[in-house]
């Protein structure tokens, strides 16, 4: 099983970038996805969760309404969609495939949000 995010890199305030995480290696569609990220010298911590199907997502507080998370079964694909961004999200962001007891990770794509 393997999960492949893409799409990270250095952004100015106020921009945009579109992560994807390639799912390849185990039945996608079962497993809830979710975008996970880790500043330097802090916690990882949940950004935003879908469900299998896509019909309900979860966000963090701190990037609720500038964030969105979709998925695409037929791709084995997610993808968060991030606007607005600020330099507080900068950190490392990482892709979680979560079925019952089991999980999987990517090995994450940085994002700086710098001028």
């Amino acid at each position: 099983a393997q999960l492949v995010e893409s799409g990270g890199g250095l952004v100015q305030p106020g921009g945009s970038l579109r992560l994807s995480c390639a799912a390849s290696g185990f039945t996608f569609s079962l497993y809830a996805m979710s975008w996970l990220r880790q500043a330097p010298g802090k916690e990882r911590e949940l950004v935003a969760s879908i469900t299998r199907a896509g019909d309900s997502r979860n966000y963090a507080g701190s990037v609720k309404g500038r964030f969105t998370i979709s998925r695409d079964n037929a791709k084995n694909t997610v993808y968060l969609q991030m606007d607005s961004l600020k330099p507080e999200d900068t950190a490392v962001y990482y892709c979680n495939a979560q079925w019952g007891v089991l999980a999987y990770w990517g090995q994450g794509t940085q994002v700086t949000v710098s001028s």
